[in-house]
């Protein structure tokens, strides 16, 4: 599982009927200043992805997310999802020595 914040939303003219009514999110994920401070504007060198999300995740939250098979996990046999939203992170406190 990674970190990330929602800088975005997806709105999808079409889809398969298996996505219907699905909800997308545009997730930067985050860099290891922003895991001290979310706020920080340091930026993450990572590209942004595009995360499936059934908990009603918002603009600017932090979100844990899974890829790969582990993201269809949740979702019906056969559902092409690469990205998960798993969970909306409250707090996070890093201990970090660098």
């Amino acid at each position: 599982m990674r970190f990330g914040k929602v800088i975005g939303r997806v709105v999808l003219g079409q889809t398969l009927q298996s996505l219907a009514g699905a909800r997308w999110l545009m997730v930067k994920p985050l860099s290891r200043a922003q895991f001290k401070d979310t706020e920080s504007k340091e930026s993450s060198t990572e590209p942004s992805l595009v995360v499936y999300d059934k908990l009603g995740a918002g603009l600017g939250d932090v979100v844990g997310f899974t890829e790969g098979g582990e993201a269809m996990l949740p979702l019906p046999r056969g559902t092409p999802v690469d990205a998960y939203c798993a969970l909306i992170v409250d707090r996070i406190n890093f201990f970090g020595t660098k």
